[in-house]
């Protein structure tokens, strides 16, 4: 942008280490499904969420005023997970095809007792670019007490706040659906796969006969291909799930299950609790605790003003 009649542009020399003078009235607290009911709509996965939810709150205090500006969410982990596999070798099932039903729960115990996902992180739109969001991803981490903290997702690649929260990433792969699903796509759509209106624009185009032989062929292709549809409890119900899945959720999970290439993070929590389920952190802890120890080292909650 340009100066001109009508625009009047001020480039202002900003501080160095400038740091918004919010920053310490804002805190990380335990939420409930309210919260995030209030921004889950700014989220780019707002449908549902993972099993076993608990969730975090941002809120900012100010002149009286509560506001909640940011929600979390951390869930159950995935029982199997391919970036696990990489990271802790001595967690991956049937390693020299010497796995027994015994090792199985045990292994399953483990996850389930020591570690959690962090599944969902949204902030307020008026509150981004501010450094918030890797500062309460990280010590709603650290809240959590759980001792390894898994992450997954494909924004990493574009937007580092999670590498700043202390999480480190495998290196990123594509979907093993890619290829198979590219070229089912380009079956039925002249449309980049990845241009959701697009392709939907296509779809509604079609005859009724036509649209139903490719919404029955998406539904095949999507089943054949989910693990998430045929593991876990989802198993018992994965066929009638995809029957019912209305088709614009449809080609959503399409997209997903070829397009996404999520990043494997995991974030060793230096505070994690030796008893399952709970913190020894305080129940309400600030932001700006965050810039008073590196990200591996547990919170210094005496270097608070």
């Amino acid at each position: 942008m340009i100066d001109n009649q009508d625009i009047l542009i001020e480039r202002r020399q900003v501080p160095k280490n400038h740091m918004l003078s919010l920053l310490p009235n804002i805190y990380v607290e335990r939420g409930d499904i309210d919260d995030w009911n209030l921004l889950h709509e700014l989220h780019y996965k707002a449908e549902s969420l993972g099993i076993g939810p608990r969730i975090y709150r941002c809120v900012l205090e100010e002149g009286g005023r509560r506001q909640v500006i940011g929600v979390g969410v951390m869930t159950v982990p995935k029982m199997l997970l391919s970036g696990r596999n990489e990271v802790f070798r001595h967690l991956k099932p049937n390693t020299g095809g010497m796995d027994s039903r015994l090792i199985n729960r045990t292994r399953a115990y483990w996850i389930n007792d020591h570690a959690c996902t962090n599944s969902r992180l949204v902030l307020d739109t008026m509150y981004r670019g501010a450094g918030i969001a890797y500062r309460m991803q990280n010590i709603m981490m650290r809240m959590t007490g759980c001792q390894v903290v898994e992450f997954q997702s494909s924004m990493s690649k574009f937007n580092p706040f999670a590498a700043k929260a202390g999480i480190r990433f495998t290196k990123p792969r594509r979907s093993a659906n890619y290829e198979k699903g590219v070229k089912f796509f380009r079956r039925w759509f002249d449309s980049n796969p990845s241009d959701f209106m697009g392709v939907m624009a296509e779809l509604n185009a079609m005859p009724a006969a036509v649209r139903a032989k490719c919404e029955r062929e998406m539904r095949d292709f999507y089943y054949a291909c989910s693990a998430l549809e045929k593991t876990g409890n989802a198993r018992f119900r994965g066929e009638d799930r995809r029957e019912t899945m209305e088709v614009g959720y449809l080609l959503k999970s399409l997209q997903q299950l070829v397009l996404a290439s999520p990043l494997y993070g995991v974030y060793i929590n230096p505070d994690a609790s030796p008893e399952k389920g709970k913190s020894t952190l305080p129940a309400r802890v600030p932001v700006i605790a965050f810039d008073n120890q590196p990200t591996d080292q547990p919170l210094d909650l005496s270097r608070l003003p």
